[in-house]
């Protein structure tokens, strides 16, 4: 059974920068796991904002974080981090990290970003963004 577990959020001004870990437990790299960071706020659905594989590049981010945010992972750790950069107010949300075993791209071509994709959950990590 894989075991998710979120931190490194917490409480931040408009343009810091910070990093999120996802530890992993539970799992085999034997197969390809597809990892991703969503993020939700009250009201609102689920989001996937990063995804990774363990087995395949390139990673994904949406284009509302583009250019501001990295997913990476470290196999030999079992950990996937995300580096959030010049964070805004509206990046307020609590940051889930999330797995399915296989790869991250169906076989339409399209990646896995809907949350009833993912298998396994972590219990999340709150970021506050202030202006």
């Amino acid at each position: 059974h894989v075991a998710l577990m979120e931190s490194g959020g917490e409480s931040v001004q408009a343009g810091e920068s910070l990093s999120l870990s996802c530890t992993v437990s539970g799992n085999s790299y034997d197969n390809a796991y597809c990892f991703a960071w969503f993020r939700q706020v009250p009201g609102k659905e689920r989001e996937a904002v990063a995804i990774i594989s363990t087995h395949t590049s390139p990673a994904y981010v949406d284009l509302s974080v583009k250019g501001r945010f990295t997913i990476s992972r470290d196999n030999a750790l079992n950990a996937v981090y995300l580096l959030m950069a010049s964070l805004k107010p509206e990046d307020t949300a609590m940051y889930f990290c999330a797995a399915r075993k296989s790869d991250c791209v169906r076989r339409d071509g399209a990646l896995y970003q809907r949350v009833d994709e993912y298998n396994y959950w972590g219990q999340g990590t709150q970021v506050t963004v202030s202006s």
